[in-house]
């Protein structure tokens, strides 16, 4: 079964939102895959995984398991308001 194609605009969209939840601050430092699909349950799982293997990809989030974690230097540039929450 081919896997499911994902609309660029809806990529960039998820990856967006992806860090923007990995950024929050009332949620621990690390979210479950399942976590942030239920969270941002109108961007389909795949969309939702092809956005976290672009983010991976440019040292953006980093992923274990089922556990995904914004990278230090995300971090740090949220720190710094260069990513406005």
């Amino acid at each position: 079964m081919p896997a499911e194609r994902v609309d660029p605009l809806q990529e960039a969209g998820a990856q967006r939102l992806i860090v923007l939840q990995l950024l929050r601050v009332d949620h621990d430092l690390r979210w479950s895959r399942h976590e942030l699909e239920r969270e941002l349950h109108d961007i389909s799982p795949a969309a939702i995984g092809v956005a976290l293997e672009r983010l991976q990809a440019q040292g953006v989030a980093h992923q274990e398991g089922e556990h995904v974690w914004a990278s230090p230097g995300t971090r740090h540039l949220d720190a710094l308001w260069f990513i406005c929450i």
